[in-house]
């Protein structure tokens, strides 16, 4: 089997925001390390969760604000119209890309990007009642887990979850993932070097005590492509080099089905998630189904039958399959998904967080998919980034190398070794840690949602549809509260993309979430405590105002022709529910994208800035998330900026949008 050990070395996502197992610390290190994964990056760095309104979330789920993005329209199937982009921007610790001769990097590097949803409502709740909710938790406490006991049944696994599932903790993976991890043996194959390793797929080479993290698989987390069905569904790959992409695509659980022993729970016809067994003929000589499944974008129950289910796939429609989907053992049909998308990474040094060779962070543009049902969903995505050297062939060492005393094999990498150079016996030790020599390193986003572009007939949330062949483009603020020694390895405040070139024809989404808890208090590890910057402390406010070129610091008047929003062409959707033609106003749109959505109009609507009281200057009693407004610009270039968070000499937060014809 060929497979690339995935290694894993100190990332962070900006956007969207990678949390780095934080949920609301008010502390510059996470208080958790493993709450929902294992991320292997320093305790410092990722934010927190966004707050819905002025004041912390604290113990309640409904006042976090989840960031939310147009899914792309049916157009996008068959043509480049109707896509919505979510740019990704992360740093990278160990560099990546480049090649031996004009851009040498000191090691090999994989990055692979991912998400899952669940359908939700409009109100954002998850429609399946027997699946457990993607969620940001309110507790940094790590989910509970106990193992099965011997012989268990279904009746005690009911209870055994139950009583393990806490609402207050986060949760990405189900429950049931984690659990067939524990129990499924791991494999025996890979090179674990001269570590002594358990026996299930919860240990690795990186992980021998199969500590948990979450309810992440340990063994799926550190190697990709994975040999078994997952939850996750690829976006995409930027590989060593381009030559890999063919076999990436070709082995993604996207495009191809994977199989997976299934057993019975004893005395029933019931199957079970979990199996100790993890190949055919181990398999079936338990009496075992060594069972195929297949990774989809969604279910699609209006299709009851295998014939029906064929029939619908036509031309410029989405693929559909009839398959069995995991954790499922009946057969349904299923949107089918893309491959992903595969090209070499570009370069970036390595001892350096910060910008890669085109003097922006290193990113990826993620085009959201089209979902069928026209239903909400509630997602996460992750950041897998996997580094290997050339001291052993990363592809091709296996477990016929690993250390043994019978026969005697001595592994091409040992524990701190002492080597001889050849110059008379001058000993020296080597700092090589076997268990990150090869090493996976991963960040995870909060929890988001993917929304529809039109609303079901009899919807309560009023609002306008956003047409089927508009291009929409995100534009969010990055960074927190603080300066940047006192953030770091996260970053301050800009706009992401800080320059954005788009036609007149498509449309940007403003969009921010912010914390009222980055205070960045002791234990700070090795870096500065504190959070610099304006108004109450520890709360990240964001908003636009007009600024008539990125030289200057104070903002444009409304009066003035070429100020952004006096150049709005139309409003595609108002998040507060007022008429759109309301928001077309360029005052409007000036007053609501100003005050973060504080106020909504100047007058005749809810929170208009002549009857609400008044807002304070520095946005202190504005909400710290904004769902934003989708717009389009006439063609010329705008400029703009944060009114508190621009300090001129300290930090600058200013972004550029170019409209072409």
């Amino acid at each position: 089997m060929f497979v690339v050990n995935i290694v894993y070395a100190d990332i962070y996502l900006h956007m969207p925001r990678g949390s780095n197992n934080r949920l609301n610390e008010k502390t510059a290190n996470r208080k958790t390390g493993n709450r929902m994964f294992d991320s292997q990056n320093n305790n410092r760095g990722g934010y927190n969760v966004g707050d819905l309104t002025d004041r912390a979330a604290n113990n309640d789920q409904t006042k976090q604000y989840r960031m939310t993005y147009f899914q792309s329209s049916a157009s996008s199937l068959k043509s480049e119209t109707g896509v919505t982009f979510l740019p990704w921007e992360w740093t990278a610790q160990h560099g990546c890309g480049g090649n031996e001769d004009s851009d040498p990097n000191k090691m090999n590097c994989h990055l692979i990007v991912q998400y899952m949803c669940q359908k939700a409502d409009e109100a954002g709740a998850i429609v399946d009642k027997n699946i457990n909710a993607i969620r940001d938790g309110t507790s940094t406490n790590r989910p509970q887990y106990q193992a099965p006991r011997n012989n268990e049944n279904k009746s005690q696994f009911n209870g055994r979850k139950a009583n393990n599932l806490k609402a207050d903790r986060g949760l990405q993976e189900p429950f049931e993932w984690y659990d067939k991890c524990t129990q499924r043996k791991r494999n025996k194959g890979l090179f674990t070097a001269d570590q002594k390793v358990g026996d299930q797929s919860k240990n690795t080479r990186q992980n021998p005590n199969g500590n948990q993290n979450g309810y992440e698989c340990p063994e799926e987390r550190d190697y990709y492509p994975y040999w078994h069905p997952t939850d996750w569904k690829d976006i995409g790959i930027l590989a060593e080099n381009a030559s890999m992409c063919e076999y990436f695509q070709a082995e993604s659980f996207n495009v191809k089905s994977k199989f997976e022993c299934v057993e019975k729970w004893p005395n029933t016809n019931q199957y079970k998630h979990y199996s100790q067994h993890n190949n055919k003929i181990d398999c079936e000589a338990a009496n075992g189904e060594w069972l195929e499944f297949h990774n989809f974008l969604e279910k699609a129950p209006e299709f009851t039958t295998e014939d029906a289910c064929k029939k619908a796939n036509g031309n410029n429609k989405p693929t559909y399959i009839w398959a069995r989907p995991i954790y499922s053992y009946a057969k349904v049909c299923l949107v089918a998904l893309e491959k992903p998308y595969c090209a070499a990474s570009g370069f970036s040094r390595d001892n350096h967080l910060g910008n890669a060779d085109n003097l922006e962070a290193m990113r990826l543009d993620w085009k959201l998919p089209y979902f069928p049902s026209q239903a909400k969903q509630r997602c996460v995505a992750r950041l897998r980034y996997n580094i290997t050297t050339d001291d052993y062939d990363p592809y091709f060492t296996d477990s016929r190398m690993n250390r043994n005393f019978n026969p005697i094999v001595i592994s091409p990498i040992q524990q701190n070794p002492a080597v001889d150079i050849g110059a008379d016996n001058i000993p020296m030790r080597l700092a090589i840690n076997t268990a990150q020599f090869g090493r996976t390193f991963e960040d995870r986003t909060h929890t988001f949602y993917l929304e529809p572009r039109k609303r079901k007939a009899g919807s309560k949330i009023a609002s306008a549809d956003i047409d089927d062949g508009l291009n929409i483009q995100n534009v969010n603020i990055r960074g927190k509260r603080g300066n940047i020694v006192q953030v770091y390895p996260a970053v301050e405040y800009d706009f992401f993309p800080t320059n954005l070139t788009i036609k007149s024809n498509e449309a940007v989404h403003f969009q921010w979430t912010g914390s009222n808890t980055h205070n960045n208090n002791a234990p700070g590890g090795d870096g500065q405590t504190g959070d610099d910057g304006e108004g109450t402390g520890g709360t990240d406010r964001g908003n636009v105002v007009a600024i008539l070129d990125r030289n200057h610091n104070y903002p444009a008047l409304m009066e003035d022709s070429s100020a952004i929003f006096n150049n709005v062409k139309k409003v595609h959707w108002a998040k507060y529910g007022t008429p759109a033609d309301l928001n077309s106003k360029p005052m409007d749109i000036a007053v609501q994208m100003g005050s973060s959505g504080y106020y909504q109009c100047i007058e005749n609507c809810p929170n208009a800035l002549k009857t609400k009281a008044q807002m304070n200057n520095l946005l202190n009693n504005a909400p710290a998330s904004y769902p934003g407004m989708v717009l389009q610009f006439k063609a010329g270039t705008y400029h703009y900026m944060c009114s508190r968070n621009n300090n001129f000499s300290n930090r600058s937060e200013k972004g550029t949008l170019v409209i072409t014809p």
